[in-house]
C-alpha cells in the first residue's frame, strides 16, 4: 500500500514511516495540511493517515474537502484529544477509522490493512494466484508446500498487480506505488523486477502468470488469479 502521512511532529512521522516501510508499505510524509491536501488530490494513494492538528488546513478540513470532491480514499485520523467530539465529527465527515495518540505502529498497520480489505471487498489476507498463494499478513508466497523467496520489493510488485487481475498497470503506476519516489521515466527497473519475479515462479507460470502489454505495462492474467479465503 502507498500511504500518505500528514503529521507535523517529526518524531511521530519518522517513527510511523519507518514502521510502515519495515512492513512493506510505501510511505510519504507531509507536515503541512495545505500541502497534504494538494498531494492527496494530485497523487494516487491507497490510504491517508491524517493528524487532526497540523499547520495550514487541519485534518478534518482536508477530509471534508476530499469527500466533497468525491475522493473515496480510506482515511485514518490521528488525534491527541481523548474527547468524543473530534472522533464523532471525523467519522461523520467520512473517516474510515481513528487512533488516539499515543498509539502503537502495529495497531495502525492492522487498521490500514483492515480498511484496505473493506475497500477491495476482500474477506481475508490470502490471495490465490493460480497455483501460487500469497499471504498478505505474514508476507509469504507458496507454490504448493514450497515457500518461494521474494524480496520485499518483489512481493510488493506482485501484490500490486494481484489487486485487480486483468487490469493493465502502466510502468509509471507501478513505479509510483511500489517505489514511491521521483524517478527517471526512462528507467527499466520495473522490467528488471518483473523478470526476477517470473524467474521465481514455478513451471509454466514463469511466463503465463504475468502478461506484458507492449508499450503500456503489465497485468496479471485473469484466469490465473482469484481472491480466496
Amino acid at each position: 500500500m502507498r500511504i500518505l502521512i500528514v503529521e507535523d511532529e517529526d518524531r511521530i512521522s519518522s517513527f510511523v514511516r519507518k514502521g510502515l516501510e519495515e512492513q512493506g508499505f510505501v510511505a510519504e510524509v507531509c507536515a503541512d495540511g495545505d500541502d497534504g491536501l494538494h498531494m492527496a488530490l494530485s497523487t494516487e494513494f491507497d490510504a491517508l493517515v491524517l493528524d487532526i492538528m497540523v499547520p495550514g488546513r487541519d485534518g478534518l478540513s482536508i477530509l471534508k474537502e476530499l469527500r466533497q470532491k468525491g475522493h473515496t480514499v480510506p482515511v485514518i485520523l490521528l488525534t491527541a484529544r481523548t474527547g468524543l467530539d473530534d472522533r464523532v465529527q471525523g467519522l461523520d465527515l467520512g473517516a474510515d477509522d481513528y487512533l488516539t495518540k499515543p498509539f502503537y505502529v502495529e495497531e495502525l498497520i492492522a487498521r490500514l490493512r483492515a480498511v484496505q480489505r473493506r475497500q477491495t471487498g476482500e474477506k481475508t489476507s490470502v490471495r490465490h494466484l493460480g497455483g501460487v498463494t500469497m499471504n498478505l499478513m505474514n508476507r509469504t508466497i507458496h507454490a504448493g508446500e514450497e515457500e518461494l523467496t521474494f524480496t520485499p520489493r518483489e512481493f510488493n510488485l506482485l501484490e500490486y498487480l494481484s489487486r485487480t487481475p486483468g487490469r493493465v498497470y502502466t510502468r509509471t503506476q507501478i513505479l509510483e506505488h511500489v517505489w514511491g519516489y521521483y524517478f527517471d521515466p526512462k528507467t527499466n527497473i520495473v522490467d528488471v523486477y518483473i523478470q526476477r519475479i517470473r524467474a521465481k515462479l514455478p513451471g509454466e507460470r514463469k511466463t503465463s502468470m504475468i502478461e506484458t502489454v507492449r508499450g503500456v505495462g503489465y497485468r496479471l492474467r485473469p484466469r490465473e488469479a482469484s481472491t480466496g479465503e
